[in-house]
């Protein structure tokens, strides 16, 4: 059974864009937790760890090996390791919140929590934000909470991990020509529909999915085809290196890392 543990192809929205496996694909073996999120609703990494225990528990009911893809390596960190138990933020200290620039809030949150104003960058707008909620909805800071991680299962898992790292020239090669692809099979119709959804917020996280924002900006009118799919191929390539800086040195040394781009070489080496 194939899991999925990628926080775009979690949305039925964008099947192309997000790279999801085709129909066919999905008919081969069982497929789960791929498409499952309608657009307007947003799939933290808290909601996917569940489903994925649940599907995780429902595979090994079945006799079947779970198989667990995709690349979101804050999902994977939720399953594994847990998640801290945070309350649910008041909603008015996030609406607050999330209404300051992001200069204010940092210097908010270094009058607040002086740790995480040192620790994260003043322009990053998200982690900013969910420190200061945080520490404004509860009283303790984000770092206090998040070493009492709870509901994780990797230690009751019989784990065998593989890290792909391709080399990196042919990575950036196959993204642009994926994006390429993408463009010419229908993903700029695809993000026409969701744009012309009411009920999917501005802020919504499938909004913000690679891709998005770019061919919003040409069916605006904003730019060209031919930039849109520039930037976007800009935007998949910043994100292809920093998942691969954190495959590369974030997860355990134990997990087996690989520059063959292909499982035939890991499976023929393990057995």
């Amino acid at each position: 059974m194939v899991i999925n543990a990628d926080a775009s192809q979690v949305y039925r929205d964008l099947r192309l864009l997000s790279a999801r496996p085709s129909e066919a694909d999905e008919a081969r073996v069982p497929h789960r937790l791929f498409g499952y999120v309608d657009g307007a609703e947003a799939c933290s990494a808290a909601r996917w760890a569940e489903d994925a225990r649940a599907a995780i528990a429902a595979a090994h009911e079945e006799r079947r090996l779970p198989v667990l893809v995709g690349g979101t390596g804050l999902y994977l960190r939720t399953l594994l390791d847990g998640i801290a138990p945070v309350p649910e933020i008041d909603a008015a200290v996030r609406a607050a919140i999330r209404s300051l620039p992001v200069a204010e809030a940092h210097a908010a949150l270094a009058r607040e929590d002086g740790a995480a104003a040192a620790r994260l960058a003043p322009r990053d707008t998200a982690r900013v934000a969910r420190a200061l909620e945080v520490v404004r909805s509860t009283g303790r800071p984000l770092a206090d909470w998040q070493r009492e991680r709870a509901g994780g299962i990797g230690a009751a898992l019989d784990l065998s991990v593989l890290v792909l790292l391709p080399e990196r020239e042919r990575l950036v090669a196959r993204c642009d020509a994926r994006l390429e692809t993408m463009f010419a099979a229908g993903a700029i119709d695809e993000v026409a529909e969701l744009l012309a959804r009411r009920d999917v917020p501005n802020d919504a996280p499938v909004r913000r999915a690679i891709g998005v924002p770019e061919i919003a900006a040409y069916l605006a009118g904003a730019i060209t085809r031919d930039e849109a799919l520039a930037r976007a191929q800009l935007a998949t390539r910043r994100y292809a290196k920093r998942q691969y800086t954190w495959f590369r040195h974030q997860p355990p040394e134990q997990w087996h890392r690989s520059e063959n781009a292909t499982l035939e070489f890991y499976f023929s080496k393990a057995s």
